[in-house]
């Protein structure tokens, strides 16, 4: 990554009805002091695809961002670009590395497809540990 595009805005665009996803987009948010990133509910009853120029369904199925220069991210790297610029560094680090690449790839389908049904069990109570830690 650059260091233009380390400084460039990315809009994420999110499931609002995913507890864990809830928890990500609220953590995220929470170390968002540059200003940088910027959040999209695309289940929110206003959301207007058009305008955003992402399918609903497509952002359903992947997490997709947008580079403040257009530039759409799907997957995995939607989140290293976010954690890069929520100064997560390690964690964006982690989420560049070739020879992770295959592994996490293949982990976040896994999840996007189950996404529900993982949130379903674990989403709530990640969401509560956020916000709580959030609150300290």
């Amino acid at each position: 990554m650059t260091k233009q595009t380390q400084e460039s805005s990315l809009t994420l665009y999110y499931d609002g009805h995913c507890p864990l996803c809830q928890a990500e987009i609220t953590w995220l948010s929470s170390r968002n002091a540059k200003k940088l990133l910027y959040f999209v509910d695309v289940s929110a009853s206003n959301y207007e695809a058009a305008s955003h120029q992402i399918s609903c369904q497509a952002a359903l199925e992947q997490m997709h961002g947008k580079l403040s220069d257009g530039t759409m991210l799907v997957g995995v790297e939607v989140f290293a670009a976010a954690y890069q610029r929520a100064d997560l560094t390690v964690l964006a680090w982690l989420f560049t590395r070739p020879w992770l690449s295959p592994i996490l790839r293949f982990c976040y389908k896994v999840f996007a497809r189950y996404r529900h049904r993982i949130s379903a069990l674990i989403g709530p109570l990640a969401l509560k540990l956020v916000q709580c830690g959030i609150k300290k």
